[in-house]
Order: C-alpha cells, then sequence, then structure tokens
C-alpha cells in the first residue's frame, strides 16, 4: 500500500529487507532446522561449540585461520553489530550508501553516525582521503570516532572493492586508530569468482579487523536469522569479544535451536549446500545482467552487479520525467517503483543517500517466479532467461523503464 503525507519516510520499520534469495529453502537445510526443532534447552549466548566450530572451518578453507575462542554467533547481523558497536563505544564511520539496517544500530545507542562517500569504482569501502578527512574533522567538533563498518561485496550497489581501494582504506583506519568491522555477508555470492579478486580487511590487517557474516546471504533462508563473527587473535580481540558476549547475553541474543543447527550444517558446506549456492549464484547473475541492461536502456546510470541479489540504480536522468508522475525524491521513487514493479524498491535514503538523489536499489529474487515450481525451474534451467515466466517477469520490469524513457524523450526540447 503507498504512504501518504510524511509517514514512512524515516521510521526504521519501513526500512527494507535483505534482498529475497526467491528460492525454496534447500531440503537438507530444512530437515537439519526440524530435526532440532524439538530441543528444549536453551543454545548459549555466543553459540554452541558446533556451531563456532562450523564457523572455524569456513573460514579456515578461505585461507584465514580462527579457532573457536575467536569467534561468537547470534541470531542475525542486527544484533551482532549491535553488540560489537556497544562493546567497542564511540563514533561511527560508515560508507555513503551502506547496508540500511547499519545507521540504526549506531543511533539506537546514542552514538554519532558520519557517513564517508565511496570511490567511484565501487561501494562498501570508503575514499581513504574522505576517510582521514571525515575523522579529523568529528574529532575537530568533539567526537570520538571508533569503529569503521565496511562491506566488500557490498549492500546495496553490489559491487566489490579492488584490494588497492580497500587496503587504501583500512591502513586510513588503522592510522586513525579505527577498529574495522568488515561485513562479508555477499562474499560467496560473486557472480565471476574467476575474473573478480575479493580480499578481505582481516587479510591485510590481522590486529584490528572483525568479521561479520549474516548467513542470510549466501546460506540460509530469512526465517533462520544467525551470523557469525571472527575476532583478531589478540589480546584486544579477545577482549572484545568478551565485551561483545555481555552484550548478546544482556540483550537474550540467543539462536534458536533450529536456526543453529541449519547453521552449523550449512558452514560444514556438505555438497548438497555448495551446489545450491553455485546453482543459485548462477541464476541470480544471470537475471541481474538482463534487469541492468533494462535499467541501462532507459537511460539510467547503474554499475554492473558483481554479487548477490539486488544492484543499485541512479534514476536522476530521468528526473523529468518522473516529476510528471508525482516523484520529487527517494521515497517518492521507492513508493512509485514499488507499486509499479509490484517488488520492494526501496529508495536511496534507505542507504545514507541524499533523500533528494533519485536511487533505489532492484533486486532479481521477485524475478525468478511466483510460485515454488517456477522457483525451481528457474534454478535448474540452463537458461532461466528462456522461461516464460522469467520472460514475462523482465517484459515487466523493462516496460516501467520503457515508459520512463519514452516520457524523457517526448519532453526533450526540440533541436
Amino acid at each position: 500500500m503507498r504512504r501518504t503525507g510524511t509517514e514512512g519516510r524515516g521510521p526504521v520499520r519501513y526500512g527494507p529487507p535483505p534482498p529475497e534469495p526467491g528460492l525454496p529453502v534447500l531440503p537438507e537445510l530444512a530437515a537439519a532446522a526440524a530435526a532440532a526443532s524439538g530441543r528444549s534447552p536453551c543454545e548459549p549466548a555466543g553459540g554452541a561449540p558446533a556451531l563456532l566450530d562450523a564457523a572455524s572451518g569456513y573460514w579456515a578453507r578461505r585461507g584465514l585461520a580462527v579457532e573457536r575462542g575467536q569467534v561468537v554467533a547470534a541470531p542475525g547481523a542486527p544484533p551482532l553489530l549491535l553488540a560489537l558497536t556497544a562493546a567497542l563505544g564511540g563514533d561511527v564511520l560508515l560508507p555513503r550508501p551502506c547496508p540500511a539496517w547499519w545507521a540504526p544500530q549506531a543511533r539506537l545507542l546514542g552514538r554519532g553516525v558520519y557517513h564517508v562517500p565511496t570511490p567511484a569504482e565501487c561501494g562498501g569501502a570508503p575514499d581513504p582521503y574522505a576517510l582521514l578527512e571525515t575523522v579529523r574533522r568529528v574529532r575537530a567538533e568533539g567526537g570520538r570516532p571508533r569503529l569503521l563498518v565496511l562491506c566488500v561485496a557490498d549492500d546495496p550497489t553490489a559491487t566489490v572493492a579492488p584490494p588497492d581501494v580497500l587496503h587504501e582504506a583500512v591502513e586510513a583506519a588503522a592510522d586513525e586508530g579505527l577498529h574495522v568491522v568488515s561485513d562479508e555477508t555477499w562474499r560467496d555470492t560473486l557472480h565471476h569468482p574467476r575474473d573478480t579478486v575479493l580480499i578481505g580487511p582481516a587479510e591485510m590487517d590481522h590486529e584490528r579487523v572483525t568479521v561479520v557474516c549474516d548467513l542470510a546471504g549466501a546460506f540460509l533462508p530469512p526465517a533462520l536469522p544467525a551470523a557469525v563473527a571472527r575476532f583478531p587473535a589478540t589480546a584486544a580481540g579477545a577482549a572484545l569479544r568478551a565485551r561483545t558476549l555481555d552484550v548478546l547475553t544482556a540483550l537474550g541474543a540467543n539462536l534458536a535451536a533450529p536456526a543453529a543447527a541449519a547453521a552449523s550444517y550449512a558452514l560444514g558446506e556438505p555438497d548438497p549446500v555448495t551446489e545450491r549456492l553455485t546453482a543459485a549464484v548462477r541464476l541470480h547473475a544471470r537475471v541481474a545482467v538482463a534487469a541492468h541492461r533494462a535499467v541501462l536502456a532507459a537511460g539510467a546510470f547503474a554499475r554492473p552487479p558483481q554479487a548477490g541479489r539486488h544492484f543499485y540504480a541512479d534514476l536522476g536522468p530521468l528526473r523529468p520525467a518522473l516529476a510528471a508522475r508525482g516523484v520529487g525524491d527517494a521515497q517518492d521513487l521507492e513508493d512509485f517503483l514499488g507499486e509499479r514493479l509490484g517488488m520492494p524498491a526501496p529508495g536511496g535514503h534507505r542507504f545514507g543517500d541524499d533523500i533528494d538523489a533519485l536511487r533505489v536499489r532492484l533486486s532479481t529474487g521477485p524475478l525468478l517466479g511466483a510460485t515454488q515450481q517456477e522457483r525451481l525451474a528457474s534454478l535448474t534451467a540452463t537458461d532461466p532467461l528462456e522461461l516464460p515466466h522469467v520472460e514475462r517477469a523482465l517484459s515487466m520490469f523493462g516496460s516501467a523503464f520503457d515508459d520512463l524513457r519514452a516520457d524523457a524523450q517526448r519532453m526533450e526540447p526540440p533541436r
């Protein structure tokens, strides 16, 4: 339902959920969760040994050594980041744009939140010079910057920060004494893993980086919330982990047994999980190319998506055509496209961008089919774009932008 007036322009409760996978739950994951549904003991705060060991193995296979005592689990990334922010203290720096749920975590704690521009080639990591300038300005104004949160494989832009850009940002953060939280939720969803170099900040700085992974990005359905964090193997890292556990305990942020069991199974990466993940990434990548092409053809801007189930578009060039339809800012754009496309289309203001900028995150999950059967067919098809339901969904998606392009062309002054 379209909201009117000022309602919905600011409240966190109207913020967007993560991009939906658009696929049925893997049967083996559902079985693991169901098998644990009858457990009566509560999962311990921070996760049981089986889950922590599974997370340790997951990171070890990616070249990041970790012991059980460096890991913490929580029922989703938001409570985990909230606990980390509370444990660290001080003000928070975020790239602009950034995931919609980051800033509310810090504001809930009464912390200052400062957005830093990203370089032209990617989102997720701040421009290092802008980061240094922002830190020094905040300190000059009496602030106490302590934490930088970044996202190598980014939500919302779906770009991957090149190693040189990321290294300069991590180095700048270290020079200013900032702790870095690296959100690596989407690192396992690279569209072209052989052609995309992804190196995490913890591989660059072993002492000042905590890695967070929300398993809803690649492995689990949103209905089974679980996230894990890897802390540095230092005395300071151990102290931060202990304070984070204290906060999670105080919040009662314990994993439900079914989610913990599903997470342990998924992090072990058995064949059914890796096969589903490979197929799902391939499908979303294929559909993203078609949706991205439709947006560019209308005259909008969008970086090519490299990871995840979404991409980020700037409809600024279509501003006159949108204004004629009553769209003047990102909230109007969110309402207009959400209604026109029949799918969530959160505006850029949700991600820290200026509300006057006509930017929007668009997801591929809703384009995969309307039923379980259609989505499974999309997953197994040699070319999902040839399936009638996918072709129809992409046609409807493209027509919304074609109409805007046609309006923009009619409104151009004669030469």
